[in-house]
């Protein structure tokens, strides 16, 4: 028997900003909660430490919308988008093909050796920033969004100019828009990327974009067409929209908490607990990308029906207090390892190292050079992005 959804909005009307008591209400009742959420779409919502690390890995929850799913459900863009062409829409074997053709651009070592320009970076938009006659700056649009672009857009081989149409794009992407402007978008996206892989397959340069290209495993297997673009626009948003939020949010908490901010300050060495404790208090993704069920999903007594579209919430599993004692406390000397900020299983964020070498650098070099910095807004007022993918404010107006 079908059961009416938990409007979400209902259960608290400021949702968007603090959705944390919401889910909390939801998971003393159990895991599983047929919910409406604030686009006024119906999911099935998966809650609890736990039930989310289980649902992440569950084959019968999938990411092949395009193969078994109606894409049109969340997306208005059509199946025949070659931007949806990419590792976070597929499941093995065709994920496994996806992610070994492009994890080679991603391996320790190389990721550790963009540390020196990342500091350039850092350093340059800090000095713009601090040059200002009047000391105040939105923190979102003066740093935490353009340090990730600028690297990830470096990263690929995206030109300088072409770097705001990137944020504008993604932010409708991620964040929701009417039909029409996510269609134009889409086709906007998809056509700059073949204009731009047609002039790097003329000539290779020293970027992701051209490995990607070039890129054969040991049986010659390459990115077709279509995926190129796929993986490239899941890279450039994903290459950014993570790390600005790891950002923002972790400000916004360490201004709530004046006391663990001071330590900070004192203690360079606490910055790394830290970054983890930031990514499990407010992460930079509430819930996972929808998921798909293959078929009836039974979980701790309730039926996930066939066809239903299904979010797991990070969010939620992080505060869980059967996996972190007083999980609504922010504390920096926190152990936060076994957070699920990054994802679980398959799908765990490819770009996690860096997001995570962007964070400490962003953050220890605002503690050193803006010794000042505080909050120059309320934190009611704030801004936030639409939907329940991305979870973090469009600004963050500060003074120094």
């Amino acid at each position: 028997m079908a059961t009416r959804p938990v409007d979400l909005l209902q259960l608290s009307p400021d949702f968007v900003r603090n959705p944390y008591p919401v889910y909390a209400r939801l998971r003393e009742r159990g895991p599983v909660h047929h919910v409406l959420g604030p686009d006024g779409r119906e999911r099935w919502l998966i809650v609890g430490h736990e039930a989310c690390r289980s649902a992440f890995v569950d084959p019968r929850l999938s990411r092949e919308w395009l193969k078994y799913g109606d894409i049109g459900s969340f997306i208005t863009t059509g199946a025949d988008q070659s931007a949806l062409r990419h590792m976070l829409m597929a499941d093995p074997p065709d994920h496994t093909r996806l992610r070994r053709l492009v994890a080679r651009e991603f391996t320790p070592g190389r990721i550790d050796a963009l540390a020196p320009r990342i500091q350039q970076i850092t350093d340059e938009l800090l000095d713009a920033m601090l040059d200002r006659e009047e000391p105040r700056a939105d923190l979102v649009a003066a740093f935490a969004f353009p340090l990730p672009m600028s690297v990830i857009c470096e990263l690929l081989g995206v030109p300088e100019l072409d770097r705001h149409s990137f944020r504008s794009w993604s932010n409708v992407m991620v964040g929701g828009a009417d039909p029409q402007t996510e269609r134009q978008v889409y086709e906007a996206t998809t056509a700059y990327l073949l204009e731009l892989i047609a002039a790097k397959r003329a000539r290779p340069a020293d970027d992701l974009l051209s490995a990607m290209i070039h890129a054969a495993d040991t049986d010659g297997d390459r990115l077709s067409a279509s995926e190129l673009i796929g993986m490239s626009v899941l890279l450039l948003i994903a290459g950014h929209e993570t790390t600005v939020n790891l950002i923002g949010n972790g400000m916004r908490a360490l201004f709530a908490h004046p006391e663990q901010y001071a330590a900070l300050r004192a203690d360079p060495g606490l910055l790394d607990g830290a970054i983890e404790e930031m990514l499990r208090y407010d992460g930079p993704v509430e819930t996972c990308t929808e998921r798909l069920a293959l078929e009836d999903v039974e979980m701790s007594g309730q039926t996930i029906p066939a066809g239903s579209a299904v979010l797991i919430s990070m969010a939620d599993a992080d505060r869980d207090p059967a996996r972190f004692s007083e999980p609504d406390r922010f504390d920096i000397r926190r152990d936060a390892r076994g957070h699920i900020a990054f994802g679980h299983g398959l799908h765990y964020c490819l770009g996690a190292p860096l997001a995570r070498l962007e964070g400490r650098i962003a953050l220890r070099s605002l503690l050193d050079r803006c010794p000042g910095l505080a909050p120059d807004a309320d934190e009611a007022e704030l801004p936030w992005m639409r939907g329940m993918l991305i979870r973090g404010v469009r600004e963050l107006p500060v003074r120094w």
